[in-house]
């Protein structure tokens, strides 16, 4: 997955996909990839534009990771991790 910078008012941001977050690090959702049954199950979680998502671990064969989100924590596979695309305050990443 390629990352990228997105300009904005508020200065740059990284947008990467939510498979790429180091634990401890928080990110916005930007979009939902796939079809089907997992979108939905994705949708269903609460996973939308503009929530705020927080990598807590994972797990030590990197698979699954525990994510924080609305108060709630869920595992989710690292290959559905990669269908949703954040946004990061650009820090973490120097040109």
């Amino acid at each position: 997955m390629i990352n990228y910078i997105l300009q904005s008012s508020k200065g740059k941001k990284l947008a990467m996909s939510l498979d790429q977050l180091k634990p401890g690090e928080t990110g916005i959702v930007i979009s939902v990839a796939g079809a089907g049954a997992v979108k939905r199950r994705l949708l269903d979680m609460g996973i939308h534009k503009g929530q705020t998502i927080k990598m807590i671990k994972a797990a030590p064969l990197r698979d699954p990771l525990q994510i924080s989100l609305a108060g709630g924590h869920f595992s989710i596979r690292r290959s559905e991790a990669s269908l949703i695309q954040i946004e990061i305050e650009s820090d973490r990443f120097r040109e």
